[in-house]
């Protein structure tokens, strides 16, 4: 039995957590903040609630896994999973609407084909068989396997089997998403459906490789899915989950050192001055803080680098208290579509100090008794993506922002500005304040070809006894992945480096 100290009490940190004290190793969690759950948080203010991280969960299947693996209880035992239907509805810059339905190719195609005429669902549902075809070719490697020790044969590979494309008398390949939308979608509103889709992941389809394909597979193959009371619930219950099997938490507790002891990580040393020796150390933090942790770099030429995403974008949200009833028929989720998505683009990756135009909105609105004081009231949630350089400090920035986003919205809610009791916006220092990311940067999953551009450092490192966890290691971020990081750590740890992933 080991003694294991984790760096972190995010959302892949637990999953170790509670995977590694099952295998019987003494598991103590230090987290400098003074709850759990990484970016996975609530507001709460006069009866209201809201999720301030990630709304919805794709691929539930990583979180099942988990309760399988460490107790009785199923997920669907201590939580409840609802499947959202529509998975969306999209409001295109030219004012065209479609509502999506959850996981059904038959219901997509039939849905464009009504709202962008004949033809556009059957070009989509041919996207969607060739994202399949990338999807089980990255799978495992991105998803299932620690990162191969040769990891530049993903960066070279583009596994996504683009539709031949003549220009300009030569046969080319959509090797980007932005030619994919471009030469196999064919039309300006399925191409915003697909880039606006990966955008929401922080990453730029002009430049992210063809095999970005996978996201929106994602969500369509296995779902879109809502946790009841809120995503909030699902930090809860792994947190209780790791409590179960005699996982210790230290709150307010903040790593500034990692010890070590004959070349191996040794423990950990606190703000406070005080000492924790441990035989591990799996540290969920962000690639900067982890090389002040050890003191020294811990990547040298040859592995996979951080950071290499630049610039990286972060999440801009709006917290909104109506009045009145959610109406019937509302859709949880609404995509309102930038009316300039190019300018957009170009914003999110120039310099600061541009104030930004309108960007793609998304609206949650969850029908969820939990998160109103009552039934003629309803709490929403606006997002966006943004560059994390725009100028936070500056209130009138902030409101400019704030208005953006109201003004989007107005296309997804009924009456918003007469319903509107009180917004609240969090920006970018939030996140930063709750997880610790320079500038509230929200990792993106990790992608296969790009030059490994796209592929995160290795769950280990060049020090024996430390390993990476969640979203700023393989796999990348989101929660799917997140849950994945820790079932990596937890194999590499409890069977060692010959341990290959799940079979």
């Amino acid at each position: 039995m080991a003694r294991i100290a984790v760096i972190g009490a995010g959302m892949g940190a637990m999953a170790a957590a509670a995977r590694l004290a099952v295998a019987g190793h003494r598991v103590t969690v230090y987290e400098r903040t003074e709850t759990y759950g990484g970016a996975v948080r609530r507001v709460e203010r006069d009866g209201f609630a809201f999720d301030t991280g990630p709304g919805l969960l794709p691929l539930p299947a990583v979180y099942r896994d988990l309760f399988v693996k460490t107790g009785k209880e199923a997920l669907e035992d201590v939580v409840e999973l609802v499947q959202v239907d529509p998975a969306a509805r999209h409001v295109f810059a030219d004012g065209t609407e479609v509502s999506l339905p959850n996981a059904s190719r038959a219901g997509v195609v039939a849905a464009l084909d009504e709202a962008l005429g004949a033809g556009a669902g059957q070009r989509w549902g041919d996207f969607l068989g060739r994202a399949r075809e990338t999807w089980d070719r990255t799978r495992r490697p991105l998803l299932e396997e620690p990162l191969w020790p040769d990891w530049r044969v993903l960066a070279e590979r583009e596994p996504y089997p683009a539709v031949p494309h003549k220009r300009l008398l030569r046969t080319r390949r959509a090797r980007t998403l932005r030619e994919i939308g471009s030469w196999e979608l064919r039309d300006e509103r399925l191409a915003a459906l697909l880039e606006t889709q990966v955008l929401a992941y922080g990453l730029d389809p002009r430049t992210v490789p063809a095999s970005a394909a996978v996201l929106p597979y994602m969500e369509h193959a296995f779902g879109t899915w809502y946790v009841r009371g809120g995503m909030r619930e699902l930090a809860r219950a792994v947190y209780e989950r790791c409590v179960r099997r005699k996982v210790a938490f230290v709150f307010g507790a903040e790593v500034t050192r990692i010890l070590r002891r004959d070349g191996r990580a040794a423990g950990v040393e606190l703000a406070d001055g005080t000492s924790a020796g441990a035989d591990l150390v799996v540290a969920d933090v962000d690639p900067v803080r982890l090389r002040a942790l050890t003191e020294r770099p811990l990547d040298e030429e040859g592995d996979v680098r951080a950071g290499t995403l630049s610039p990286p974008f972060a999440r801009f949200t709006v917290l909104l208290a109506l009045r009145g009833a959610r109406e019937a028929g509302a859709a949880h989720r609404t995509v309102v579509h930038a009316p300039d998505f190019e300018s957009e683009l170009d914003l999110l990756v120039a310099p600061g100090g541009e104030r930004p135009g309108r960007p793609t909105v998304t609206v949650l609105r969850p029908d969820d008794p939990a998160l109103r004081p009552d039934d003629a009231h309803e709490s929403v949630v606006l997002s966006a993506v943004m560059s994390p350089e725009v100028g936070w400090e500056d209130e009138a920035v902030v409101r400019h922002c704030a208005d953006l986003l109201l003004e989007a919205a107005g296309s997804a809610v009924p009456g918003l500005r007469e319903r509107l009791l009180w917004h609240e916006v969090r920006t970018p220092a939030h996140t930063q304040a709750e997880t610790g990311a320079p500038l509230g940067v929200v990792p993106a999953p990790a992608l296969a070809a790009g030059g490994g551009r796209f592929l995160h450092p290795a769950n280990t490192t060049r020090l024996p006894g430390l390993y990476r966890v969640g979203g700023w290691s393989h796999p990348g971020g989101g929660l799917p992945h997140a849950g994945m990081s820790g079932a990596l750590v937890a194999g590499l740890i409890v069977e060692g480096p010959e341990f290959r992933g799940s079979q």
